[in-house]
């Protein structure tokens, strides 16, 4: 996919972080977007605050906690654009608690929203794709859905989940003109810690020194929308240490293993 001019984009996760960047990215590229979170006027603020003309966007609050059907959104965006080009899987929750001490439920919150949701709205625009023969899934997954982290046990499922589902669609669709695209950010300035769940299911409302010392989030998109043009099926997005984690885990397990050990992530 080499021009984003007139694309159609539909991005979730949007009133913050990567996913707010993507919005600027995306308006600057001369996309089309339909910007989705849960907070309504958020999602305005962000619209107004990238340029983006009446005519060029579409604000379509939703929540990936609630996802039974995504057929009424999917409706409104069709009958809106005609068509989805891209969609940008970016909404999600972190976590920052130890397995032992973070019950079922903490985790099954986790998982609605960063798989199920995800899984679901894919599942809800990919019909329209598919007739269409052409569309990019684009999935925001972790450095840690490449490797576990502590802290991040039921985050860290829940992304490596993301890897098994969309790495098989890709191949179940090959030839039928879908593309699909996973994103594996590092330490990224967002909110995430922020909004990371505890062992009782509530906001950290913490800024870790990892995140706040990452890359930023206008970065991250950038190299983002690169990987997009590029045709990309896979990216690893962050510092240094993140991206040899994930070379390290990959050849040499059992070092990364006392590595991991001994890094203090939190």
């Amino acid at each position: 996919m080499k021009q984003l001019q007139g694309k159609i984009v539909w991005i979730t996760g949007a009133t913050s972080g990567i996913g707010e960047a993507l919005v600027h990215a995306f308006a600057k590229e001369g996309a089309r977007i339909i910007l989705s979170a849960r907070r309504e006027e958020e999602l305005k603020r962000v619209a107004k605050e990238a340029s983006l003309s009446d005519e060029n966007y579409l604000i379509l609050p939703l929540d990936l906690a609630k996802n039974d059907d995504y057929s009424g959104e999917v409706k409104k965006v069709l009958d809106r654009f005609e068509k989805v080009d891209i969609l940008v899987n970016n909404g999600g929750v972190s976590q920052r608690s130890l397995a032992k001490d973070t019950p079922v439920t903490v985790d099954k919150q986790i998982m609605e929203v960063n798989f199920f949701g995800t899984i679901a709205l894919t599942k809800a625009i990919l019909p329209s794709m598919l007739a269409n023969k052409s569309g990019m899934i684009v999935t925001i997954s972790s450095s840690v859905g490449k490797f576990g982290s502590p802290w991040r046990s039921g985050y860290s499922a829940s992304k490596h989940a993301l890897h098994g589902f969309f790495d098989s669609l890709r191949t179940e669709c090959y030839g039928d003109g879908l593309e699909v695209l996973l994103v594996c950010p590092g330490f990224i300035q967002t909110n995430v810690s922020m909004n990371a769940l505890t062992a009782a299911g509530t906001k950290l409302n913490q800024m870790d020194a990892g995140t706040a010392n990452g890359l930023t989030s206008p970065e991250a998109a950038r190299q983002i929308i690169a990987a997009i043009k590029a045709g990309k099926e896979e990216v690893n997005v962050g510092g240094f240490k993140e991206k040899l984690g994930i070379w390290m885990k990959r050849h040499f397990p059992s070092v990364f293993s006392v590595m991991i050990r001994r890094m203090a992530v939190r």
